[in-house]
């Protein structure tokens, strides 16, 4: 099979190095375009990174000697290949520019940005949960005028380690919830290397991650109404966000109130079982199961759990019902593989299944 062509839209930085080596051995896709800020234009891949390769596997050989693109010369970087993911570090109103730039290119934009997860006709997805706003790509296209150039973006990542679970007890009904995360530094772009303040700290705030943690799961469980996604309005989640001395991995301790009684072993049950369009159409990032259950008290751990199913899954521990919410349970997700590129590599993957994403 032909590979299609991506461009990685700020491609030096952390978030780019982990497209650049999940993507290096992708079946379906294959990096012909480096693009980054006009100080690293011109210079090879490997000389723009220099001393700042944060991943802890090698810059895979494809890339070292591809010679960096402006990122604002859109036409150009547009024109090699046949779509993009982004990860390009802007203000939101520049970031929402230039991949509105880019789509109108006829060039899909895959973001891992959350400047257009409240654009309305905007498909924020994790696969799993809701696939079927893809759909509103339809009229996102009629807006911008094209006929294959879109933008699609992934949710936050401090998201994913609570959100499938709610997911997949739905049919409980869950209307209520606390949600505290423990948030690792990579999630800010850094190692202990770059921010040894980290070290044996805990920081109790990170901008506008509260916002996100609390309205964004909103918007998965909406529906697509008038060409535009209408968030839920429940469950009703308040959450704090806390910066701990992790390198990877973000934990999420949840009480969540449900309206229809369960048991302990229906609400593991549901989990374990849960899956969605990814598990079914085998798509090659999907993890086989989505959520594991883990019996032991002293699980999940970062240490032991965080590169579940390759990163990408969810790895869920001590449920329990609660004095004063109904169940409590503690979650954890890879934040940069299902939680930020790993994730947008999913979305494209099912939008190329859909055949959204197609060879020019």
């Amino acid at each position: 099979m032909e590979k299609l062509r991506a461009a990685i839209l700020g491609a030096t930085g952390m978030v780019g190095q982990r497209f650049i080596t999940i993507l290096s051995t992708h079946p379906w896709f294959e990096v012909t375009v480096v693009a980054a800020s006009p100080r690293s234009a011109g210079k090879t891949y490997e000389e723009a990174v220099g001393d700042r390769w944060k991943m802890d596997v090698p810059m895979p050989e494809a890339v070292k000697k591809l010679v960096v693109m402006n990122v604002n010369e859109v036409a150009a970087v547009a024109s090699q290949v046949d779509f993009c993911f982004s990860a390009v570090d802007m203000t939101k109103d520049e970031i929402r520019a230039i991949e509105e730039a880019y789509a109108k290119t006829e060039t899909p934009v895959v973001s891992n940005n959350s400047a257009h997860r409240w654009t309305p006709d905007v498909p924020m997805v994790v696969p799993e949960i809701n696939p079927e706003h893809m759909d509103v790509i339809e009229f996102q296209k009629k807006r911008l005028g094209t006929q294959r150039g879109f933008i699609a973006v992934k949710p936050n990542c401090s998201i994913q380690a609570y959100a499938p679970v709610f997911t997949a007890w739905m049919e409980y009904e869950p209307y209520e919830a606390i949600v505290s995360t423990y948030q690792a530094i990579s999630g800010a772009g850094k190692t202990f290397k770059d921010w040894p303040e980290m070290e044996g700290n805990i920081i109790p705030y990170i901008g506008g991650e509260e916002e996100k943690s609390e309205k964004e799961p909103l918007r998965l469980w909406g529906k697509i109404e008038n060409g535009v996604i209408v968030p839920a309005t429940s469950p009703v989640i308040t959450s704090q966000c806390i910066r701990v001395p992790v390198l990877n991995g973000h934990t999420a301790s949840v009480f969540v109130k449900l309206k229809k009684k369960a048991t302990k072993e229906e609400l593991i049950e549901k989990m374990v079982n849960f899956s969605g369009e990814p598990q079914k159409l085998q798509l090659p990032s999907a993890p086989k199961q989505f959520i594991q259950y883990l019996e032991e008290d002293n699980r999940p751990q970062v240490a032991l759990d965080v590169d579940y199913e390759g990163g990408m899954g969810v790895s869920v521990g001590r449920l329990r019902e609660d004095s004063v919410y109904d169940w409590k349970f503690v979650g954890l997700a890879h934040n940069t593989l299902r939680g930020a590129a790993g994730g947008a590599v999913l979305c494209a993957e099912l939008l190329k299944a859909k055949g959204y994403i197609t060879a020019k």
